[in-house]
């Protein structure tokens, strides 16, 4: 047999062609070296900037800071904690806090505290009404039924925070979820309790 008759011969060209055309799309698709990446991110409790007084629908107009007794306005309180849960791991190895946030300004905000999960492909941030479930039954539910999509994962460990739609209804939206969109596979997952 001759190895340099074989090497030349079409079909081990053809073969060749698929197995790299494979492998690229394996390496799309997995992205293997995010096994190896860490992005941090350390973003700080979101507060509402001061503004001024704006009249509602009603006509009425928001209430000012009184000042203290050195003139200054008093710093206003921070933001109220709506909701809580502690993440779950499911696909990956997931821990951390998510706290929903309710601003002075009356925007709310997903709040994601002392996050560690792995870094992966097309990651997402979803509030879902499913329930979150522990192990592999859990994995796969968040596209089933309501989701809103809070935005990318900004980073695998650390705090951050995130936007929550104004119509987006939190009686409902009950757990959120780091989502693996490319394979629609839940990373890990924190029920949302008042």
């Amino acid at each position: 047999m001759d190895v340099r008759r074989i090497a030349r011969h079409p079909v081990t060209w053809g073969a060749a062609a698929v197995l790299a055309l494979a492998l690229a799309g394996a390496l799309y698709l997995f992205q293997p070296w995010r096994l190896f990446t860490t992005v941090y991110v350390a973003e700080p409790v979101p507060t509402a900037e001061a503004a001024p007084p704006a009249a509602s629908g009603d006509g009425s107009v928001a209430p000012v800071a009184e000042p203290t007794k050195s003139g200054k306005p008093a710093k206003p309180a921070g933001p109220e904690v709506v909701a809580t849960g502690k993440f779950i791991s499911h696909e990956h190895a997931t821990t951390g806090t998510a706290k929903v946030l309710k601003l002075a300004d009356g925007r709310r905000v997903l709040r994601i505290e002392n996050l560690d999960t792995s870094d992966g492909p097309d990651l997402r941030v979803w509030l879902s009404d499913q329930p979150v479930k522990e192990g592999t039954a859990g994995w796969r539910v968040f596209d089933d039924g309501a989701w809103v999509e809070l935005g990318n994962l900004k980073g695998n460990k650390g705090d951050a925070n995130y936007a929550i739609p104004a119509d987006a209804d939190l009686g409902e939206l009950t757990s959120v979820t780091i989502w693996c969109r490319r394979f629609a596979v839940s990373f890990g997952a924190a029920a949302l309790k008042a």
